[in-house]
């Protein structure tokens, strides 16, 4: 197993994801962009927990167990909004969350998520490693 292939093809995933959310932003489907927000940040965490541990990450969408995993020091601001940014994930995918999350996911709160994965995604990728 190649881990730098692996936190690679994470690397790819996350830029794929996060295109993915700006362009669903654009198009006024929050809910939608706010799910790949979270896949966006999951793959970039996934790749630093590769990269690190030198194993395949989890399979977890849990992005605060993912961010533990890279051992990252985190600010307390940074741990509150993955918690909410995980939610996104369970909210969008189950038919019983999915009608009061797209009553949530309005433009306001989606725009501001939007930034905060965006701050969030940037930090987790300056902060991830690189090969020598």
């Amino acid at each position: 197993m190649n881990i730098n292939k692996i936190s690679q093809y994470w690397i790819i995933n996350g830029k794929e994801k996060w295109k993915t959310a700006g362009s669903l932003l654009q198009s006024r489907r929050y809910a939608d962009a706010l799910f790949y927000c979270h896949l966006a940040l999951e793959a970039q965490l996934k790749a630093v927990v590769a990269f690190k541990t030198k194993k395949f990450p989890p399979l977890t969408h849990n992005l605060l167990h993912l961010a533990y995993l890279t051992g990252l020091e985190l600010p307390s601001r940074q741990i509150e909004e993955l918690k909410e940014i995980t939610t996104f994930n369970i909210k969008t995918r189950y038919d019983d969350y999915k009608f009061s999350f797209y009553k949530k996911a309005t433009k306001k709160y989606a725009e501001k998520y939007f930034k905060i994965t965006e701050d969030l995604y940037l930090w987790i990728k300056k902060n991830t490693p690189s090969k020598k």
